[in-house]
């Protein structure tokens, strides 16, 4: 008896480090997977330095690489040197009723957010973005918020909004961006488990890409936004153009007076 406990015991252990061993090789070839695309994968579309015409609206986009440089003369991608590596809010200069948020959109920036509207002694009527773009969670919570608070949205003169911001600028009540500014949709990656194994992983990806999906359609944008995002990689970035930010809604109609 005393041995056939042992083999027991000695089956329990091998099983155990089976198991661990098996999520090891799991974990591995997870992050095997998220390097490997970054590693070999090279866009073939031109820089972020490139004009953008119809059809040709694919660009590199690497956001962990900012500040991104203003271009030779003549190219139209704006100067985003002094970026910050999260948001930041501060009132325009030139407008108090303006509340710019600029940089890069962080995990936690969406209780920032918050925090700062019941704090603040501003009081502004419209959001103006300029972003790179960053945490898609944040930038839905923020966008329900900037949505439930009646706040207007822009992108002024020379501004980005790409990745993630273009959820921010879902939210406003009003719409607007300027013609010289930039809008950018691409794939996202969502909140990543180091646990979990891959058909999970794959799980989260799909709920993210549906609440993004139901996000849209709560803002009355149009979804067919989406297919631009979904086929273009992270490591790209899909421009919009004025008829495609009019046509799905991204902008608000601007009232002709007179």
């Amino acid at each position: 008896m005393k041995r056939t406990g042992r083999l027991t015991t000695a089956r329990a252990i091998r099983a155990l480090l089976a198991f661990q061993i098996a999520i090891g090789v799991v974990l591995f070839a997870q992050d095997i997977a998220r390097t490997l695309p970054q590693l070999g994968y090279t866009p073939r579309s031109p820089g972020m330095d490139e004009p953008i015409r119809p059809g040709d609206q694919t660009r590199r986009f690497q956001p962990d690489r900012l500040p991104l440089r203003r271009p030779s003369p003549g190219t139209d991608m704006p100067d985003t040197s002094d970026m910050p590596n999260r948001l930041q809010f501060t009132e325009a200069p030139d407008d108090p009723g303006v509340l710019e948020l600029t940089g890069a959109i962080e995990v936690g920036d969406a209780v920032r957010f918050a925090d700062f509207l019941e704090t603040t002694s501003l009081s502004p009527e419209t959001i103006r973005l300029n972003s790179p773009g960053g945490s898609v969670t944040d930038a839905l919570d923020m966008g329900r918020a900037i949505r439930e608070a009646g706040f207007d949205t822009e992108i002024g003169e020379e501004g980005i909004c790409l990745s993630a911001c273009p959820y921010l600028l879902a939210a406003g009540v009003e719409r607007r961006a300027a013609d010289s500014a930039q809008v950018g949709v691409h794939q996202h990656y969502f909140d990543e488990s180091t646990v979990l194994p891959a058909f999970l992983a794959v799980e989260d990806i799909q709920r993210g890409q549906g609440e993004v999906l139901g996000y849209l359609l709560e803002m009355g944008i149009d979804p067919a936004l989406m297919q631009h995002a979904l086929v273009t990689p992270p490591q790209e970035i899909y421009i919009l153009l004025r008829e495609e930010l009019e046509d799905y809604a991204m902008v608000t109609p601007v009232e002709e007076t007179g």
